[in-house]
């Protein structure tokens, strides 16, 4: 018998009460197995990655359209029982009003949480001016409420990412964008106990969202323990799978051996969890 499966509104109840207390992690799978896999391993919530999709389409970070990209997140938030939070990168537009058409079109996609980036993809000039940044924040938050209200609005600081990690700057911009109607604050790029605990203090009582996508002495104790509402993982997954098939192929096309299998998941074991989850669904 099939499981009873929970609605759009369900979902984003759900988010909302997870940013309430505790600390939740939020990985970020790229396609409907690695979607279907994660919940299955009990996570509470997932996020999609703008880099882990666009390489599984043969794009680079940031090169999906916004047509493919609304396609892909109708299609894990269909695929799963779980909130899913979308990498919306900077709302595919420059201006509030572009943003704002953006965000009602993502809401429509049934995703329980989006985030909307300052940075401009402009190397000369990477992040929008304080002020454009944060009337772009409020034109999410004016078309999240006119849909209803009830999706996440997560407001991130890309200044550690592209080569301005000022501390005191993206604090500003964080607090600026949670005056602005954000949610969630999130600067990813931040990695020492000293950056986290001031950023957490400095958007409190409103959640910070830690991004851990490398190596990490930090366990999620510890995260919890600096004050973190949640933690995602950007593209680290993907990045992980990528790497395994990067070396194995390389070790047939330059060396003609096939011992790059060594940690391969076994067929068996991923037949039979995708046979039993798909029977649950039916």
């Amino acid at each position: 018998m099939a499981e009873t499966r929970p609605g759009v509104a369900d979902k984003r109840r759900t988010f909302r009460q997870l940013h309430d207390s505790g600390c939740f992690v939020i990985p970020n799978p790229w396609d409907i197995g690695s979607a279907r896999f994660l919940q299955g391993m009990g996570f509470k919530a997932l996020a999609t990655t703008s880099s882990g999709f666009g390489w599984s389409q043969g794009r680079a970070d940031g090169a999906a359209p916004r047509d493919m990209v609304l396609e892909h997140l109708r299609t894990l938030v269909a695929a799963t029982d779980l909130p899913m939070n979308a990498d919306f990168e900077s709302g595919f537009a420059h201006d509030p009003a572009g943003v704002a058409q953006s965000v009602r079109l993502a809401v429509e996609t049934g995703v329980a949480g989006l985030s909307i980036e300052d940075a401009t993809g402009d190397a000369a000039a990477p992040l929008y001016a304080i002020d454009e940044a944060v009337a772009r924040i409020r034109a999410a938050r004016g078309a999240i409420d006119k849909a209803g209200g009830d999706t996440l609005l997560v407001g991130r600081a890309e200044g550690f990412l592209h080569g301005r990690p000022d501390l005191d700057e993206a604090i500003a911009r964080l607090q600026a964008y949670a005056q602005a109607g954000a949610d969630c604050l999130y600067a990813p790029g931040i990695r020492t106990r000293e950056q986290i605990a001031a950023v957490v203090a400095a958007v409190a009582p409103k959640p910070f969202n830690l991004l851990v996508g490398w190596s990490s002495d930090l366990t999620m104790k510890d995260i919890a323990e600096l004050g973190v509402r949640r933690v995602s993982v950007g593209g680290a997954l993907a990045r992980a799978a990528w790497g395994g098939f990067i070396r194995a192929a390389r070790l047939i096309a330059d060396e003609g051996r096939f011992d790059g299998f060594a940690d391969a998941a076994p067929g068996g074991e991923l037949n039979a969890f995708f046979r039993d989850d798909l029977a649950r669904r039916e």
